[in-house]
């Protein structure tokens, strides 16, 4: 089959989910929503709800799509149903990077979240301006999830 070994990266199941304040999810698109993959880690999800034991947590996005216009946006619209299930409040990044309105090089992401273009065949990796609104936005919502957290 030449598929490419499992890699030894930890897992979380979602009972872990209670134990944070506030997830990253960084999430590839497929058809331009979240792959099955993630849709079915929500899904299982069922007993949390049930508690509402995500509510005011937070949560944000990073996308990775095949293409540039391989639906990044829609996939931020599309997940946002399983965070208002749960009452997961969405932290989007907004403008606060100025590079998202840069007209000089290819660069994935929007307000909704940070993003990357991996290329049909996965073999573009993020440029280094991808990365510096990744950090940008890890910055802003780890203030966003800090401020609600310790209530300054």
């Amino acid at each position: 089959m030449h598929a490419p070994p499992k890699a030894d990266d930890p897992v979380i199941t979602p009972d872990k989910l209670t134990e944070f304040d506030g997830y990253i999810f960084v999430i590839p698109t497929r058809y331009g929503r979240a792959v099955s993959q993630f849709s079915a880690f929500f899904d299982a999800t069922g007993g949390l709800w049930m508690k509402q034991a995500l509510s005011k947590k937070f949560a944000t996005i990073i996308t990775s799509t095949g293409t540039q216009h391989g639906g990044q946006e829609t996939t931020a619209l599309t997940t946002l149903p399983f965070f208002a299930h749960h009452g997961i409040i969405f932290v989007p990044l907004g403008y606060a990077n100025e590079a998202l309105t840069n007209m000089n090089e290819i660069l994935a992401g929007g307000p909704w979240g940070a993003g990357t273009l991996a290329a049909s065949d996965g073999s573009r990796q993020p440029s280094e301006l991808e990365l510096s609104v990744v950090d940008v936005h890890a910055k802003h919502f780890n203030g966003v999830v800090s401020q609600f957290v310790k209530g300054a």
